[in-house]
């Protein structure tokens, strides 16, 4: 497997590299530094095209400075460890001379986490990669944390067992940017989001000291949970090298529905009273009237698709449940080749760079909410989103869903002009129209979150994006998670800038 990219940057013309969005001070190393890493890591590039390759991953934002010739932030230094050995030797280096280190692999987040906004070193893992064991009695595997979706499923397989983890992201991303980013794979309802999945870790902290969180065992009261700890934490308060992860034999059969809805809150219902009942389908996904047009081109009605893999019995007794809930509220049965249809689509994301080329700004923010709030929830954000001028779309999906709650997607498209005011006057700052529309979706969607009593992610994180609202989403507990940070990482090198911590980097406070 490889790391890829949205788009390809359009070439700079008058330097080799191009520039950087963020103004903030850089970290280089010297030669006798420089000398040090090389002695301590297995592979270290400074080349220009694989220090480019480092400055940016999935941020849809980033896709239009790549057309326009610029990435977020460049790294001094890409260091790829063998070991976790390697690793603690480059986080020592690191740690003696002030230098950010940003740990990153696949390279998939959309919220800017893997960016080296303060250049220094950018840690890849992914020559950490592969299965150490596989326990089938005790269901369990250990891997590294460099290792893609891809392989790690298919040796597992072969072996007679799944992970049931399929991010929308799986063929480009890593077991350990999962656990950074508390990531959920698109059949979480039934086999539960990643953290739901790790065992025990292998965390390398900032003082280059390698700790191991859990027990080889199914449940401890020895404390609280510090693994948990750093499931979430984006690389900020310590290097991810190793996990162990609950595991489940192949399901022995599966089966799908589709029923159509006449409003997007009897999906809702009929969802929330099918996990009350105790049935958790792999797949449950409601989709608006606009999205359901969009993607499955049905013209009225909301789509609920369902798909569900298990023991022939529980199964059999699960389509039971989502049929009885579905009815009860005059669905009516829909094609089932739009389940098929969904399949084949689900990790197609190849739209996003032809419209930011035609000038179409578009994301996708997810959130999670209690099923008492979503419907509130879920009429704010699309207010909010409709009321800006520029928007020409705005929609929304249910996608993974649980017992108390659900996450809820929602989709905007905008195409702002260069012409004319800005979008918002709180978010001119200089930028372009384009980012001020962006800037000004997110912000009305996250103050539409917190004000229904909303989470303002699910399972993409925090990273640059998120990093102005977590603060207030998370209120009085803030100074709990900062005071954590600066004694885990009081030199701030662990990805600084993430999550909303304050950067001390060269003495400059950021953001």
């Amino acid at each position: 497997m490889s790391r890829e990219v949205p788009i390809e940057l359009t070439k700079a013309t008058n330097s080799s590299l191009p520039t950087s969005r963020f103004e903030l001070p850089i970290i280089t190393l010297d030669a006798a530094v420089l000398k040090r890493l090389e002695e301590s890591c297995s592979t270290v590039l400074t080349d220009d095209t694989s220090c480019i390759d480092a400055s940016r991953d999935w941020w849809p934002i980033s896709i239009k400075w790549a057309i326009g010739g610029s990435v977020p932030a460049l790294p001094t230094v890409v260091a790829r460890p063998a070991s976790t050995e390697e690793v603690a030797k480059v986080v020592a280096i690191c740690s003696e001379f002030h230098i950010p280190v940003t740990t990153s692999a696949g390279r998939s987040g959309v919220c800017g986490g893997a960016i080296p906004l303060f250049g220094g070193i950018a840690l890849d893992m992914t020559d950490m990669a592969g299965i150490s064991d596989i326990d089938d009695t005790s269901l369990t595997v250990r891997a590294a944390a460099g290792t893609f979706g891809p392989p790690l499923e298919e040796e597992l397989r072969a072996n007679g067992f799944t992970l049931g983890h399929w991010p929308q992201s799986f063929d480009i991303s890593t077991l350990g940017g999962w656990l950074a980013c508390r990531s959920a794979g698109q059949y979480s309802t039934r086999y539960g989001k990643i953290e739901d999945m790790a065992r025990g870790l292998e965390v390398v902290m900032a003082d280059s000291t390698v700790i191991h969180t859990g027990f080889d065992a199914p449940r401890a009261a020895t404390g609280p949970d510090l693994s948990q700890l750093f499931l979430g934490s984006e690389g900020t308060l310590g290097v991810i090298t190793e996990a162990r992860l609950s595991i489940r034999p192949l399901p022995e059969s599966s089966d799908r529905r589709t029923w159509i809805f006449s409003n997007f809150y009897d999906g809702l219902e009929a969802c929330r009273m099918i996990l009350r009942r105790g049935a958790t389908p792999a797949v449950m996904r409601l989709y608006d009237t606009q999205e359901s047009t969009l993607h499955f081109e049905t013209g009225t009605g909301c789509v609920l698709i369902v798909y569900d893999e298990a023991d022939p019995g529980l199964l059999s007794w699960t389509l039971q449940v989502v049929d009885e809930e579905c009815a009860a509220r005059h669905a009516s049965l829909g094609d089932n080749d739009l389940v098929e249809k969904w399949f084949n689509k689900r990790n197609d994301v190849s739209v996003l760079a032809p419209l930011y080329k035609s000038g179409i700004i578009v994301d996708t923010i997810e959130i999670a909410a209690s099923w008492k709030n979503l419907p509130e929830l879920y009429k704010s954000c699309m207010s909010s989103l409709q009321s800006l001028p520029e928007t020409l779309y705005a929609s929304a999906h249910l996608s993974h869903s649980y017992n108390d709650g659900a996450c809820m997607y929602m989709t905007f498209a905008g195409q702002p002009t260069d012409a004319g005011q800005p979008t918002d006057s709180q978010e001119a700052h200089g930028q372009n129209p384009s980012e001020l529309y962006y800037n000004a979706a997110w912000r009305r969607t996250m103050e539409s979150v917190m004000s229904t009593g909303g989470s303002i992610s699910h399972h993409h994180g925090i990273g640059v994006q998120r990093a102005p609202y977590l603060r207030t989403a998370l209120g009085p507990a803030w100074p709990i998670l900062e005071s954590i940070k600066n004694s885990l990482d009081p030199k701030g090198i662990l990805n600084p800038g993430k999550l909303g911590f304050s950067s001390y980097i060269c003495g400059t406070p950021w953001p």
